[in-house]
């Protein structure tokens, strides 16, 4: 008789066996065979490339795994991941969830936003943070895990709105909404890691920027008013320095020509003057050598030179005999002795 059979001999006095009793002896390799597939499995486990894993040994820091499938020991070894991408906050309104928008919160109110500057005065401002897990094993043990699993945010909006106050508080109210804004931020994310890394919490800060800076909304016709005043007054500043910037050109030119006029009316004059002197120096060694012949020379020259510009001449000798003595010189043809 076969050992699965349903019935055995009635003369042994046992009661034929039931169908799910004939599948017995395979249950405990049917549960083993489960057990082993379980344990293979928990041997592996796979990390995605924005994530880094903690294991922890008979529940103490073993190592952090990178990207990829990794083994481990089953029901000793605990694997914890840890998201390594970038995150943003939005700040003072850290606290808001991921898929609210902080600014149109309706819980949200300006008072929060508000800073006290280094000149006793206020203003609105709004800036964001950059940060991401850079240390897994410390981001772990350091932060507890709420239920929303936002406790790392919480103490990071912590620390960066109190360096914010206390950096905002070292500027005026003009350098806080102009030209120290990069500066402020700079610092501000400077000191934040600062804080991070004494907490040894494992988050660096990637990038701090500033959004709105403005002034509060009481206030805010009248600082529309004094920057409206600002802007004129820059235009007309800069309407007076494109007017420098034309004119001084123009005069520096007129200068030069002026100057080349100049040094040419002067070279001119230098060598009429040399010139004459040299005609002079002539004359004298001339009159030197015949005194009676270059001084009619020079008579004659200096009548020739007055007489041209007259027009009609009429000369009178008195040596001459004649009923009329006259010399009509601008007779043409003509000539009188």
């Amino acid at each position: 008789m076969e050992p699965f059979d349903t019935y055995r001999r009635p003369s042994r006095g046992l009661r034929p066996m039931e169908p799910w009793q004939r599948y017995l002896p395979l249950f405990p390799w049917v549960v083993g065979l489960i057990l082993a597939l379980w344990l293979l499995s928990d041997t592996t486990y796979t990390v995605l490339p924005y994530e880094q894993a903690v294991v922890l040994r008979f529940g103490k820091f073993h190592a952090t795994t990178m990207p990829g499938l990794h083994f481990k020991v089953p029901l000793i070894d605990q694997v914890m991941k840890v998201s390594v991408e970038e995150h943003g906050l939005r700040l003072p309104f850290g606290m808001a969830s991921r898929t609210e928008n902080p600014i149109n919160a309706p819980d949200r109110t300006e008072e929060e936003t508000l800073m006290l500057t280094g000149d006793l005065n206020t203003a609105s401002v709004e800036w964001t943070v950059q940060w991401k897990v850079t240390d897994p094993s410390q981001f772990l043990f350091r932060f507890p895990v709420d239920e929303n699993d936002r406790f790392a945010e919480n103490v990071l909006t912590t620390v960066a709105r109190t360096v914010m106050n206390q950096i905002v508080g070292d500027y005026s109210f003009d350098e806080v909404i102009g030209a120290k804004r990069s500066d402020i931020a700079f610092n501000a994310r400077a000191d934040s890691q600062r804080i991070l890394d004494a907490y040894a919490c494992g988050i660096t800060v990637t990038a701090l920027q500033m959004q709105r800076v403005i002034p509060p909304d009481r206030v805010k016709p009248a600082f529309d008013k004094v920057n409206a005043a600002i802007q004129e007054k820059q235009k007309l500043e800069n309407e007076a320095e494109a007017t420098r910037n034309k004119l001084i050109p123009e005069a520096r030119a007129n200068r030069d020509k002026l100057i080349r006029d100049a040094e040419g009316y002067a070279d001119r004059r230098r060598a009429e003057s040399s010139g004459e002197i040299e005609a002079l120096l002539a004359k004298y060694h001339a009159y030197e050598r015949a005194p009676e012949i270059t001084r009619q020379r020079l008579y004659l020259e200096a009548m020739q030179e007055v007489l041209q510009g007259v027009k009609n001449k009429t000369i009178i000798d008195s040596e001459l005999k004649q009923l009329l003595p006259l010399l009509n010189l601008d007779a043409k043809g003509e000539t009188s002795r």
